[in-house]
């Protein structure tokens, strides 16, 4: 007679009636990273928002005082048309597309991976350490920790001047150009994460270079909202063929306006914007497993 704590329910069986040892290997269908990371991300925003909505007053102020500093950049921007008719040969409306396609993508982005920036803080306090114990990707832990709804504000008050500039616009509208807006928000909110990702594995090697990212994405997304005729041709190169921020709005948007670029590149490339985001993550996404990799806990 068999021995009763050898029986295990549901356990496969040898055949002739015999099991396989405890400790026999099961194979057990596993999810891939990418949707545990998602899954694990989506429970850890959820836990932030619900305590962010715990105080609903609170968290619509700060939205609204999110949104209302970030849309005094635009006033600057009219401000300063009061005074002249055109920048760059832009119009307002024509330079308000290019702000609220910029700020939308970078909204977005930021809410989504905006807290990667800490990534050398945890490295210095330790609290990394913690994050690796755990049965969730370290990158999707990084960027829901400390959720900030708030910042739904900049995307907000982004797409409020998107709209009117297109509103304003005397656009000829074609299936191509229609579709083209979507995908260009979309396509820029990517390129911004992929920097934000870039950033943040730069700061396993630099330890803290919060500051280097921040250029590239808040400093990016400033340049972005001027037109590229005010800028040298030298940085029109480096953000176009090194760090491509010029496919997150200025090819796409110049396309939308009938406007040349000023590299002379032909017009289709102003559909390249999602094909260069993937591209953009892959060399993004290795420098941050290299430098996971390459990290050396506190001893916390």
């Amino acid at each position: 007679m068999a021995d009763a704590a050898e029986v295990v329910p549901g356990a496969a069986t040898t055949g002739r009636g015999g099991r396989l040892p405890l400790d026999a290997p099961i194979d057990v269908p596993k999810r891939s990273r990418t949707v545990e990371g998602l899954r694990g991300y989506g429970l850890i925003v959820a836990m932030w928002v619900r305590s962010t909505m715990t105080y609903r007053t609170s968290f619509f102020l700060s939205a609204f005082g999110n949104a209302a500093i970030q849309l005094l950049d635009f006033v600057a921007i009219w401000i300063m048309f009061s005074h002249v008719d055109a920048l760059g040969g832009f119009t307002l409306p024509e330079i308000a597309l290019l702000y609220g396609s910029s700020s939308v993508s970078l909204g977005i982005a930021d809410l989504v991976l905006g807290n990667t920036h800490r990534v050398g803080v945890r490295i210095r306090d330790g609290s990394l350490d913690t994050m690796l114990v755990r049965p969730v990707p370290v990158l999707a832990q990084v960027a829901a920790d400390r959720f900030a709804l708030r910042r739904v504000g900049r995307t907000g008050q982004g797409l409020a001047v998107l709209v009117w500039s297109l509103a304003s616009l005397d656009v000829d509208w074609t299936a191509g150009k229609l579709l083209l807006v979507p995908v260009m928000i979309v396509a820029g909110a990517a390129i911004f994460g992929a920097v934000m990702v870039a950033g943040a594995a730069f700061q396993f090697v630099a330890g803290d270079a919060a500051e280097v990212q921040n250029s590239f994405t808040y400093g990016g997304n400033t340049m972005l909202q001027y037109p590229p005729t005010v800028f040298a041709a030298d940085l029109l190169r480096g953000v176009t063929f090194i760090v491509p921020l010029a496919f997150v709005n200025w090819l796409p948007a110049l396309y939308l306006l009938g406007r040349p670029y000023p590299l002379g590149v032909p017009e289709w490339v102003a559909f390249l914007s999602p094909l260069v985001a993937v591209v953009v993550f892959v060399p993004a996404s290795l420098a941050w497993r290299a430098g996971l990799r390459s990290y050396r806990s506190t001893g916390s």
